[in-house]
Formats: structure tokens, C-alpha cells, sequence
């Protein structure tokens, strides 16, 4: 048994006490956040949210489970056109009919191009990615995949986006659409959609239009006049109401259920995730609002 003058032992309590205050307030204890913060609940399926600076992973659930992406996709699709060699952003795309019956059948999510006008390569890129427009991937994906007919371009438009996937290192993905409506083998996991964003974000062109939350373009008509299309608005509810929010994409669909890759910055620190298969448009949104506020109190 340690005995000891009652005022001797509370001295030293007093010297311990702001010992510790002055090591916690010199940022000696940096990683307390770290320790303090508890692994949030997601209804999501699979979660990833990693330290965009080195990669390195902050939360994890089913990271690497292959689940239906929706139109999350689209990130691959923005990524293939910005890294064309010698991209024209003003190039003009005239809008085809197959476009419009494409997103008829498939009771797609449209950017309302309008059939003969001449829309430019970056309008596409912004009604591809604030609206999710089905019609907008087609279009893009016809004229930068190769071939004498529009199936082959568009297959080799798809080829072009696996062997982008290929090339970061996503190991368990796999593209057949240009637009997450897929096939049956369209799939991806948390983790590597998270690489995937990461590497897109890097492209300038691509964080200004994800960043957007509302779009007008003024297209060329059929006849050399000019048509102002409605304002094309994001589907990531994030931005404006998320400090921070950066992007980058919304999906949903039978199979994906709802789906969002998401990034913020906060004093000089981005968090980048996502989650996949989460219960509604709202959930989502939730869910990654967990993600987020876990992953900055991580990082401290």
C-alpha cells in the first residue's frame, strides 16, 4: 500500500492534470480523434471511405464485394472521354434519334437532348453527369468509341472503359453498359469506385462539372439557331448542404438499389467513398454523411 500527506498526493494529481492539458493542447495526442471516434451503422450494403492524400482506408464494409452500380458508371464514362488524347470539349455532337428511343425503352434518366441539335462535348459531360442522362452517355459514347456502326463504337466504347478499370488496379469490376443500365456483368465494389473517383478528381475539367449544382447549355438546332435547354440540376444532394462536398456521383436502379461516390474537403483534407445498394435516395445521402463525418474524425 502507497501512503502519502493527503495535500502531497493531490499536488501531484494537480501536476498530472496539466501535464496532459499542455501535451493535448500541443497536438502531441494528434490521433486522439481517431480513438474517440465509433464506426458509424450504415443501411447501405457496402461502404468505403479512404484519406485521398495516400489512399489509405478509413472505413470498410464489403469493400470488395462485386454489387450493381447504377448509374455510378458514369464516372468511367466522364473518365474515358477527358482522357482522350487531343479532347476538343467545344467539339459538336448532333443528337440521333437512337438516343431518344434508347432512353424511351429503357425508361432511363434523361438529359432531354433534343433529337438534331448539336450539343458540344463538355454540355454532354455536364448532362451526363448533374442529370445522369442516358442519352448524354450514348451520344458520348458513340462518338469516342471506333468502329463503321454505332454498336461497334459503342462496344469499343465499353472496351475502352474496362481497360481503364484494368489500368487502376480495379480488380473487381466490370463495365457492359456506358451508363450502369447493364447487361448482367456490370459491377463494381466501394473500394475500387473509390479509386476510381479519386483518379477522376485529378482531372480538372472533371471536379469542375461534378462540383456543379445547376447547368444551362444553349445548343445548336437542326436549322443554325440557338435552343436554351432547361437547367440541368445535380443529383447529388450533398453539395450546398454538406460542408465541403466536392461530388461526384449519384446511381440507383432495380439492382443497385441507391448508390453515391462521394468527396469533401475540410481544412486541407479530402475524404472520397462510397456506398453502394443503400435502402432509398434519402438513406444514401445519410449514409454518407456517417461516412464523411467518420472519416475527418479519423484524419483529426
Amino acid at each position: 500500500m502507497i501512503t502519502g500527506i493527503p495535500g502531497t498526493r493531490l499536488r501531484r494529481a494537480a501536476v498530472v492534470a496539466v501535464t496532459t492539458g499542455a501535451v493535448l493542447a500541443g497536438g502531441a495526442l494528434a490521433t486522439a480523434p481517431a480513438q474517440a471516434a465509433t464506426a458509424p451503422t450504415i443501411a447501405a450494403k457496402g461502404g468505403f471511405v479512404m484519406n485521398d492524400a495516400n489512399g489509405s482506408a478509413l472505413y470498410t464494409k464489403a469493400a470488395d464485394t462485386k454489387l450493381s452500380t447504377g448509374s455510378t458508371t458514369k464516372i468511367m464514362t466522364a473518365k474515358v472521354v477527358l482522357s482522350q488524347p487531343k479532347l476538343n470539349l467545344d467539339r459538336k455532337v448532333t443528337i440521333q434519334m437512337a438516343y431518344s428511343d434508347y432512353i424511351v425503352s429503357k425508361n432511363a434518366s434523361s438529359a432531354r437532348l433534343i433529337v438534331g441539335d448539336k450539343v458540344t462535348v463538355r454540355q454532354l459531360l455536364y448532362g451526363l453527369m448533374l442529370p445522369s442522362g442516358c442519352d448524354a452517355a450514348y451520344a458520348l459514347a458513340d462518338a469516342y468509341g471506333t468502329g463503321s456502326t454505332r454498336a461497334a463504337r459503342v462496344k469499343s466504347f465499353i472496351g475502352q472503359m474496362n481497360t481503364t478499370a484494368k489500368n487502376l488496379g480495379m480488380k473487381n469490376t466490370h463495365f457492359d453498359s456506358f451508363d450502369g443500365i447493364g447487361n448482367g456483368t456490370n459491377y463494381s465494389t466501394p473500394r475500387d469506385l473509390t479509386k476510381l473517383a479519386s483518379n477522376a478528381m485529378k482531372n480538372a475539367n472533371f471536379r469542375a462539372i461534378v462540383k456543379t449544382k445547376s447547368y444551362t447549355a444553349k445548343t445548336t438546332t437542326k436549322t443554325g439557331g440557338t435552343r436554351t435547354m432547361a437547367a440541368w440540376s445535380n443529383t447529388n444532394t450533398l453539395l450546398g448542404s454538406y460542408k465541403g462536398a466536392t461530388g461526384v456521383k449519384t446511381g440507383s436502379g432495380p439492382a443497385a438499389k441507391y448508390c453515391l461516390v462521394f468527396a469533401a474537403t475540410r481544412n486541407g483534407k479530402t475524404v472520397i467513398g462510397t456506398v453502394l445498394a443503400s435502402s432509398s435516395a434519402d438513406q444514401r445521402g445519410k449514409d454518407a454523411t456517417q461516412l464523411m463525418n467518420y472519416g475527418f474524425a479519423r484524419l483529426g
